[in-house]
Protein backbone atom coordinates (compact mmCIF):
# COMPACT_ATOMS: atom_id res chain seq x y z
CA UNK A 1 0.00 0.00 0.00
CA UNK A 2 1.40 3.13 -1.16
CA UNK A 3 1.60 6.86 0.86
CA UNK A 4 -1.79 8.11 -1.10
CA UNK A 5 -3.68 4.63 -0.70
CA UNK A 6 -3.03 4.88 2.93
CA UNK A 7 -3.92 8.20 3.31
CA UNK A 8 -7.28 8.16 1.25
CA UNK A 9 -8.01 5.18 3.66
CA UNK A 10 -7.80 6.60 6.98
CA UNK A 11 -9.48 10.05 6.19
CA UNK A 12 -12.63 7.68 4.91
CA UNK A 13 -12.21 5.78 8.31
CA UNK A 14 -12.04 8.84 9.95
CA UNK A 15 -14.94 10.53 7.73
CA UNK A 16 -17.05 7.79 8.39
CA UNK A 17 -16.67 7.90 12.11
CA UNK A 18 -17.39 10.90 12.71
CA UNK A 19 -20.34 12.10 10.92
CA UNK A 20 -22.68 9.57 13.21
CA UNK A 21 -21.13 10.19 16.50
CA UNK A 22 -21.82 14.25 16.00
CA UNK A 23 -25.03 14.29 14.71
CA UNK A 24 -26.05 11.11 16.79
CA UNK A 25 -25.40 12.09 20.38
CA UNK A 26 -23.58 9.48 22.58
CA UNK A 27 -25.41 6.36 22.17
CA UNK A 28 -24.52 6.19 18.48
CA UNK A 29 -28.26 5.32 17.17
CA UNK A 30 -30.18 7.37 15.27
CA UNK A 31 -33.57 6.59 17.47
CA UNK A 32 -32.39 8.57 20.36
CA UNK A 33 -35.00 11.29 19.62
CA UNK A 34 -37.46 8.78 18.13
CA UNK A 35 -40.76 8.86 19.97
CA UNK A 36 -42.42 5.26 20.91
CA UNK A 37 -46.37 4.97 21.86
CA UNK A 38 -45.24 4.03 25.42
CA UNK A 39 -43.39 6.19 26.96
CA UNK A 40 -41.77 5.88 30.77
CA UNK A 41 -39.27 8.26 32.84
CA UNK A 42 -36.08 6.19 33.06
CA UNK A 43 -36.77 5.83 36.88
CA UNK A 44 -40.01 4.01 36.31
CA UNK A 45 -38.60 1.51 34.24
CA UNK A 46 -35.90 1.02 36.45
CA UNK A 47 -38.56 0.33 39.45
CA UNK A 48 -40.48 -2.43 36.61
CA UNK A 49 -37.09 -4.22 35.44
CA UNK A 50 -33.80 -5.76 36.84
CA UNK A 51 -31.05 -3.63 36.23
CA UNK A 52 -29.39 -5.82 33.46
CA UNK A 53 -32.62 -6.25 31.41
CA UNK A 54 -33.24 -2.57 32.09
CA UNK A 55 -29.10 -1.92 30.83
CA UNK A 56 -29.99 -4.21 27.88
CA UNK A 57 -33.41 -2.46 27.03
CA UNK A 58 -32.65 1.45 27.54
CA UNK A 59 -29.16 2.13 27.74
CA UNK A 60 -28.84 -0.31 24.51
CA UNK A 61 -26.45 -2.63 26.56
CA UNK A 62 -25.14 -6.73 25.55
CA UNK A 63 -25.70 -9.79 27.62
CA UNK A 64 -23.05 -12.12 27.05
CA UNK A 65 -23.13 -14.48 24.21
CA UNK A 66 -24.60 -18.22 25.70
CA UNK A 67 -25.82 -16.59 28.67
CA UNK A 68 -29.46 -16.76 28.25
CA UNK A 69 -31.89 -19.51 28.67
CA UNK A 70 -34.10 -18.75 25.97
CA UNK A 71 -31.40 -19.72 23.64
CA UNK A 72 -32.41 -23.45 24.38
CA UNK A 73 -36.29 -22.90 24.43
CA UNK A 74 -37.83 -24.92 21.37
CA UNK A 75 -41.64 -24.80 22.80
CA UNK A 76 -44.28 -23.18 20.38
CA UNK A 77 -44.93 -20.12 21.79
CA UNK A 78 -44.13 -16.21 21.82
CA UNK A 79 -41.23 -14.26 22.22
CA UNK A 80 -42.53 -10.97 24.08
CA UNK A 81 -40.91 -7.59 24.66
CA UNK A 82 -39.36 -7.65 28.34
CA UNK A 83 -40.26 -3.84 29.00
CA UNK A 84 -43.91 -3.45 27.97
CA UNK A 85 -45.16 -7.28 26.77
CA UNK A 86 -45.30 -6.75 23.51
CA UNK A 87 -45.30 -9.95 21.42
CA UNK A 88 -42.21 -9.27 18.99
CA UNK A 89 -41.87 -13.16 17.18
CA UNK A 90 -43.65 -16.59 17.41
CA UNK A 91 -41.18 -18.81 18.44
CA UNK A 92 -42.03 -20.73 14.97
CA UNK A 93 -39.59 -18.12 13.63
CA UNK A 94 -36.58 -19.13 16.06
CA UNK A 95 -33.74 -20.86 15.02
CA UNK A 96 -30.38 -21.72 16.09
CA UNK A 97 -27.98 -19.79 14.83
CA UNK A 98 -25.03 -20.76 16.55
CA UNK A 99 -24.38 -17.41 17.91
CA UNK A 100 -24.55 -17.58 21.85
CA UNK A 101 -28.31 -15.30 21.28
CA UNK A 102 -31.56 -16.76 20.71
CA UNK A 103 -32.07 -15.80 16.90
CA UNK A 104 -35.08 -15.45 14.43
CA UNK A 105 -35.44 -15.36 10.99
CA UNK A 106 -38.60 -12.85 10.85
CA UNK A 107 -40.46 -10.36 13.52
CA UNK A 108 -44.37 -10.37 13.48
CA UNK A 109 -45.87 -7.81 11.64
CA UNK A 110 -45.29 -3.98 13.11
CA UNK A 111 -43.79 -5.54 16.03
CA UNK A 112 -40.35 -4.26 15.38
CA UNK A 113 -38.64 -0.33 14.69
CA UNK A 114 -35.24 -0.44 12.59
CA UNK A 115 -32.32 2.53 13.46
CA UNK A 116 -28.68 2.41 12.58
CA UNK A 117 -26.47 1.89 14.98
CA UNK A 118 -22.43 3.29 14.83
CA UNK A 119 -21.25 2.15 18.02
CA UNK A 120 -18.77 -0.05 16.10
CA UNK A 121 -18.11 2.82 14.27
CA UNK A 122 -19.17 0.52 11.13
CA UNK A 123 -23.29 0.99 10.75
CA UNK A 124 -25.11 -1.57 11.66
CA UNK A 125 -28.65 -2.48 11.96
CA UNK A 126 -30.34 -2.28 15.30
CA UNK A 127 -33.53 -3.42 15.90
CA UNK A 128 -36.10 -2.15 19.31
CA UNK A 129 -39.56 -2.75 20.00
CA UNK A 130 -41.79 -0.53 17.93
CA UNK A 131 -44.12 -0.09 21.64
CA UNK A 132 -41.13 0.71 23.87
CA UNK A 133 -38.58 1.68 21.80
CA UNK A 134 -36.68 -1.16 23.87
CA UNK A 135 -33.65 -2.59 22.32
CA UNK A 136 -33.76 -5.72 21.21
CA UNK A 137 -30.88 -6.59 18.92
CA UNK A 138 -29.21 -6.24 15.99
CA UNK A 139 -30.58 -7.88 12.10
CA UNK A 140 -27.87 -9.24 9.62
CA UNK A 141 -27.93 -10.58 6.40
CA UNK A 142 -27.00 -14.11 7.18
CA UNK A 143 -30.19 -16.10 8.17
CA UNK A 144 -32.25 -18.79 6.73
CA UNK A 145 -34.62 -19.07 3.78
CA UNK A 146 -37.15 -17.36 3.45
CA UNK A 147 -35.82 -13.92 4.94
CA UNK A 148 -32.40 -14.69 4.96
CA UNK A 149 -32.71 -12.48 8.06
CA UNK A 150 -31.09 -12.80 11.71
CA UNK A 151 -32.50 -11.08 14.49
CA UNK A 152 -29.93 -11.61 17.42
CA UNK A 153 -31.73 -11.28 20.10
CA UNK A 154 -30.77 -10.51 23.68
CA UNK A 155 -32.17 -13.35 25.52
CA UNK A 156 -32.98 -10.48 28.49
CA UNK A 157 -35.06 -8.43 26.53
CA UNK A 158 -37.54 -11.41 25.70
CA UNK A 159 -39.71 -13.17 27.99
CA UNK A 160 -41.27 -16.37 26.77
CA UNK A 161 -45.18 -17.34 26.71
CA UNK A 162 -45.46 -20.72 25.91
CA UNK A 163 -48.72 -21.39 23.69
CA UNK A 164 -51.04 -22.93 26.18
CA UNK A 165 -49.97 -20.07 28.37
CA UNK A 166 -52.34 -16.52 28.06
CA UNK A 167 -50.41 -13.52 27.15
CA UNK A 168 -49.80 -10.97 29.48
CA UNK A 169 -51.60 -7.70 29.04
CA UNK A 170 -49.95 -4.68 27.41
CA UNK A 171 -47.94 -2.70 30.20
CA UNK A 172 -49.30 1.26 30.12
Amino acid sequence: MNRRNWIASISGLIATASVPLVTLGTKGSARAAEKFPLTKPKEEWKKLLAPDAYRVLFEEGTEPAGSSALNAEKRPGTFICAACNLPLFDAAQKYESGTGWPSFWQGLPGALGTSTDFKLIYPRTEYHCSRCGGHQGHVFNDGPQPTGKRYCNNGIALKFIAKNETLPALRT
